[in-house]
């Protein structure tokens, strides 16, 4: 037997562009005991319709269930959780901050800084520290004993 006209339908079906008579014709070939095996697979969609229809109290059961839903519950918003996002944007900022002045800092003030070299050698010196150094850093060394001491290294920045 030819069901052409079925698969028609079917695909009509599929892009919503059946009347009520075509639909009709589709339940009442998917009722009979005689289906195709490549038709099968469809046929719970027609019967199924057939087996439970809506009734005339499908909307007072259908606004019953709505209305048995309780409304939600409204969210306390705190001054804190409204500031959250803020506090958060914040802290970011200062670690990045921290982390970029501690990256910098020992180009900044690194081990070859000649001015913390200098203090250092001057709170280390003594009396034979000038016996060690090269002739041209005991000429300086010795020009700087004639001008008077400061008392402490003091860095203008």
């Amino acid at each position: 037997m030819d069901y052409k006209y079925i698969e028609q339908l079917l695909e009509r079906y599929w892009q919503g562009e059946t009347t009520l008579q075509e639909e009709a014709i589709l339940r009442a070939f998917f009722c009979q005991p005689d289906i195709p095996d490549h038709l099968r697979r469809y046929q719970p969609l027609f019967v199924l319709e057939k087996e439970e229809p809506l009734g005339d109290d499908f909307d007072a059961r259908i606004l019953g269930i709505i209305e048995e839903e309780d409304e939600p519950k409204a969210k306390v918003v705190t001054l804190t959780s409204r500031l959250m996002p803020l506090f958060k944007a914040a802290a970011i900022v200062a670690i990045i901050l921290t982390l970029g002045n501690a990256a910098q800092a020992p180009w900044n003030y690194g081990w070859d800084n000649p001015k913390d070299e200098y203090a250092k050698f001057h709170q280390q010196q003594n009396a034979d520290s000038v016996n060690l150094l090269s002739p041209m850093q005991a000429e300086n060394v010795n020009d700087s004993a004639l001008a008077p001491k400061p008392e402490a290294a003091q860095y203008i920045e």
